[in-house]
């Protein structure tokens, strides 16, 4: 890093180009279409003529656009506690996704004569969060919209939430003879709960525990289709699939239920092709192969009645409308008219009832949810149009060839300079590692050296060759954001998952500065570097504002409802955001939940620390030195009084 031009809030002069730009006409219009909101906001982001990105929220029975940055300054208002960096949830959007979802395989089932019913779950491993899981019961109890869980303690949260006798409660994954006899007891008491066969040695498991307690079982069987899936979660899918019976296996469990009378027990096929699928060709497939698999349960005897086609329908995190990993090539009313065509085919050739059709959307439901809000807290600049001192006297004649690169720009092009810099530079580190030249000599010639990078990265801006387009990104500034990757961020670091970023405010600017973002963390690989570029093509560098002063400069990164929250990690013993649920009640904005976000104390008790123990410990430390006369008995009970605030405080800084 360049050290040298590091900065608290600096106010450096915007560069040449930077300049010329200034003297363009820049409007809100433009920074939408630069950060992507109406490619991937889908009508629920955008920006207000001053300049704000807003929300959209429901006002009793209409719609209103709300500024983010007055949201939080609200909220900083009428708590003066709050700091950021926190998470925002909007329950209307949550409520817009599962409406559109219900109500357009309604509309589809109706436009193409389809006789079965769509009946959908929520997977809460997408976000188990407890407030996620209400508001998924609550409202989506008017479509009778169920939930899925894989383990026994999401079987628990979902059946404390779900009430509706009619919803489905799918139970996946490994269970053992105690998440049997919950979801068999449940069942009992009036739940529409599915138990589904994950792997072939289950089938005797649940059948003895359905005897020992007299309750029959709805049953489920989870396929290994041989179609491939698409995009990152591709290989969860097909023949080499982790989970799910393959053909064989499927007839084997299909015959043990004859010979045990229970093959009226067998409602519902199920399958999965992964987590955000971009292509619709693919989610075609599968539900045309699934579908004939359905047939031919069918005929074996089987009841059936459920078809389920798990997950898969794909967010545009880019908004580039295309199938690769991060957008897809399909709407939401596509997904939908596609499965119900293809389905229906399949059961009118067999001459086989249609049967209920059940997904399992679960990021498609909840990513729009969340905003993370973060502010900026430095920047660190590496582009430097500082004025070159004049050597002093002795310099290396390396020094003095870097030197006359810039006396030669006008006269050299822009390549060779750069491979001149580039050479002179690496002969000066040569030179300070066998001591030929001092630090300060090294200081002068970085100086020289990123200042010459800076001026053919402006000679160069519109040159889009990789050497180049490399050479700017290496000048971008760190700009520090007050959020750590690890812990809200999850799967931008593990699996480079693109979402959008973009700064809440000052959108009638135009942006002057390159920069990628920093977490706090102090880990070199919490940088978040992956950004809409032209096209919503993938960037590493993201265009910003110059700091002003002391003023705040906030951003969002947008779509984080799906995983993020459960995903993340205690790095650096940075703990949970605060989170704020966000309404609109007559107008006015309502904060109808807050939570406060881990402190010190509460982090550190996750790890086996006990408060009351670290304290007694570190008054041990203060009582020492003062009874050795190092510090006097006001300044020990200062710093104990510190360190017991610090245990209380948030986890991040807040100013």
């Amino acid at each position: 890093m360049n050290d040298s031009h590091a900065s608290p809030r600096p106010t450096a002069a915007p560069t040449a180009a930077a300049l010329s730009d200034e003297l363009e006409t820049w409007g809100v219009e433009d920074s939408l279409e630069l950060y992507g909101l109406p490619r991937w906001g889908n009508g629920y982001f955008s920006g207000n003529k001053t300049g704000e990105v807003t929300v959209r929220l429901q006002n009793n029975t209409d719609f209103a656009e709300v500024s983010l940055p007055q949201i939080i300054r609200g909220l900083m208002k009428k708590n003066k506690d709050f700091h950021l960096p926190a998470l925002f949830r909007f329950p209307d959007l949550l409520y817009a996704r599962i409406k559109e979802l219900n109500e357009t395989f309604r509309e589809e089932i109706r436009n193409q004569g389809y006789k079965g019913r769509y009946r959908g779950v929520y997977p809460i491993k997408v976000n188990q969060q407890q407030q996620v899981v209400k508001e998924v019961t609550e409202y989506g109890r008017q479509y009778h919209y169920g939930i899925e869980v894989g383990s026994k303690p999401e079987l628990l949260a979902a059946l404390a939430f779900m009430h509706d006798r009619e919803a489905l409660l799918i139970c996946n994954g490994y269970k053992d003879a105690e998440f049997i006899d919950l979801a068999l007891q449940s069942k009992q008491a009036g739940l529409n709960i599915v138990l589904v066969l994950e792997m072939p040695p289950e089938l005797e498991l649940v059948m003895a525990r359905s005897k020992a307690l007299g309750i029959e079982p709805v049953l489920g069987i989870r396929i290994k289709l041989s179609t491939k899936g698409s995009g990152h979660w591709a290989e969860s899918a097909g023949d080499r699939s982790p989970f799910g019976l393959n053909f064989s296996q499927t007839i084997r469990v299909v015959d043990q239920l004859k010979a045990m009378g229970k093959l009226k027990c067998l409602r519902m096929l199920h399958y999965h092709q992964g987590s955000q699928i971009p292509k619709v060709s693919t989610i075609r497939l599968a539900a045309q192969e699934a579908a004939r698999v359905y047939v031919n349960l069918v005929r074996e005897g089987a009841p059936m009645g459920l078809l389920n086609l798990g997950g898969g329908l794909a967010v545009d995190y880019s908004g580039k409308k295309q199938a690769d990993e991060n957008s897809m090539n399909y709407s939401m009313r596509e997904y939908c008219a596609d499965i119900i065509e293809s389905v229906q085919k399949v059961m009118d050739e067999a001459n086989v009832n249609h049967p209920d059709i059940v997904t399992e959307s679960g990021r498609a439901i909840v990513a729009y949810y969340s905003v993370l809000v973060f502010d900026i807290l430095d920047v660190n600049r590496m582009a430097s149009d500082e004025p070159i001192p004049k050597l002093p006297r002795g310099s290396s004649d390396t020094l003095k060839s870097m030197l006359e690169v810039i006396e030669n720009l006008e006269s050299t092009s822009a390549q060779e300079t750069y491979t001149d810099i580039v050479f002179y530079r690496d002969e000066l580190l040569t030179l300070f590692r066998t001591g030929q030249v001092s630090l300060r000599e090294r200081a002068l010639g970085d100086r020289i050296y990123w200042h010459v990078l800076t001026l053919v990265a402006e000679r160069t801006r519109h040159d889009t060759s990789e050497e180049m387009t490399g050479l700017r990104t290496r000048l971008a500034d760190f700009y520090y954001g007050n959020f750590s990757m690890f812990q809200s961020l999850p799967d931008v670091w593990a699996i480079q998952q693109f979402l959008p970023v973009s700064p809440l405010h000052r959108l009638d600017e135009k942006p002057t500065r390159e920069a990628v973002i920093s977490d706090v963390t102090c880990d070199c690989e919490g940088v978040l570097n992956c950004f809409i570029g032209d096209n919503g093509k993938r960037s590493a560098t993201i265009p910003l504002h110059a700091l002003k002063g002391n003023d705040d400069y906030m951003m969002g990164v947008f779509l984080v409802g799906a995983y993020q929250e459960t995903l993340g990690d205690l790095h650096n013993l940075l703990g949970d955001t605060s989170v704020v649920t966000v309404r609109l009640r007559g107008g006015k904005i309502s904060y109808s939940r807050q939570l406060e976000g881990d402190t010190a104390e509460e982090v550190l008790s996750y790890l086996e620390y006990v408060p009351r123990d670290l304290l007694k410990r570190f008054k041990t430390l203060t009582e020492e030195p003062a009874t050795q006369k190092k510090i006097n008995e006001d300044q020990a009970a200062a710093l104990y009084k510190a360190y017991r605030k610090n245990l209380k405080s948030y986890t991040y800084f807040s100013g």
